[in-house]
């Protein structure tokens, strides 16, 4: 006889953990799968820590609505829980005068997602606030911040085990099965291999997401769930650019990413990126040769900048549903039982924002099993 359980969330990362927290409120029985020694290895600690204010997303989009959500709730949680973060806001630049359209309607864009708080800013608006600051214009989101993510991961972790969540580390989900009304569930663990049976699946398995959609029998590349891995770096500076200034400071985005932006870390070390990229394996060493083009993005707003004091800091990588030079794809959260796997809910593609989406989008997976 298999052993039975409610729910099997797969991947112990911001989301599966959060929304371990959020259903385990109920009487589920909640189990979490996670193939690596402890929970948070991967893309969620392996980030710039920032609370986005909802700001780049089309209006209406999941990664807008659950981004102002999400935000609201995270501040909230990180004052009561005594979560450090800072909420030193962020001023997004127009390094030249082409730019300076492409910023107003980034803020007319924010506006419709209810992030009611921006504010357009003159060359000399910009230079009252961040003297140390070259740009032509720029964007105030005072509702940004910086926090401390490991500690909410941490405290994530803690409360979804006392509301009764099994966490089942070192154990990978190797095959997906449907059997009648519920689902056979193979794990390999350092003891073999084995399964389960689980009346509900929730696949928050971040970087491996699509490979889970793919082993429960869903076409992948039909089902547009195919992900692409797009790879960030971060250089630190040298300890004297610190408090050069008070905000975050971003430029431009990229076609795959936010750009090369300068953030001051709670503990007051100064880092430049992510960048973005696109790779074909998962790997999370730092190319010094890259040094450069840090160097020559952050230079046009950072006119301080010298070349050498610039060290490799770290990387992460994004699970991005939109490939090289394609449109903006949102959160995949879906039920899936129109396609004949009712209790498999899939969330691919859970990239920036989500970090600050996790606690709405842990809401939003609850009200879709209920």
């Amino acid at each position: 006889m298999l052993a039975e359980i409610g729910v099997a969330i797969i991947g112990a990362g911001a989301i599966g953990l959060a929304t371990a927290r959020e259903i385990a409120q109920g009487n589920e029985e909640v189990f979490v799968f996670e193939k690596n020694h402890t929970f948070g290895l991967e893309t969620s600690s392996r980030n710039s820590e920032v609370i986005h204010a909802g700001i780049y997303y089309p209006e209406d989009s999941l990664k807008a609505r659950l981004c102002v959500e999400g935000k609201n709730l995270l501040y909230e949680l990180c004052r009561k829980r005594n979560i450090a973060h800072k909420k030193c806001g962020k001023i997004i630049v127009a390094a030249d005068e082409g730019e300076v359209t492409w910023l107003e309607e980034l803020c007319e864009q924010g506006r419709k997602n209810g992030v009611a708080d921006l504010v357009l800013l003159s060359r000399t608006e910009v230079k009252k606030l961040e003297p140390n600051i070259e740009a032509r214009a720029g964007l105030l989101s005072p509702s940004s911040a910086i926090f401390d993510s490991h500690n909410l991961l941490k405290f994530v972790y803690a409360q979804a085990r006392e509301r009764g969540t099994d966490f089942v580390f070192e154990t990978e989900v190797i095959g997906i099965e449907r059997t009648g009304a519920k689902f056979k569930v193979q794990i390999r663990d350092r003891d073999g291999i084995s399964d389960v049976v689980a009346r509900v699946i929730l696949n928050c398995a971040g970087l491996n997401s699509g490979r889970i959609a793919q082993l429960a029998g869903i076409d992948i590349a039909r089902a547009g769930y195919r992900l692409h891995y797009c790879k960030g770096e971060y250089f630190s500076l040298d300890s004297k650019y610190r408090n050069l200034t008070s905000r975050l400071i971003y430029p431009a985005p990229e076609q795959a990413g936010h750009g090369i932006h300068w953030r001051q870390t709670l503990d007051g070390r100064v880092l430049l990126g992510p960048s973005a990229h696109y790779v074909e394996e998962i790997d999370y060493s730092v190319d010094g040769t890259h040094k450069q083009y840090f160097y020559d993005s952050a230079k046009r707003f950072l006119p301080f900048l010298q070349l050498e004091d610039l060290a490799p800091e770290s990387a992460g990588i994004r699970p991005k549903l939109q490939g090289p030079g394609e449109d903006f794809r949102d959160f995949v959260i879906a039920h899936e039982e129109k396609i004949g796997f009712p209790g498999l809910i899939n969330l691919i593609g859970i990239e920036s924002p989500g970090l600050t989406a996790a606690l709405a989008i842990a809401r939003y997976v609850r009200t879709m099993m209920s």
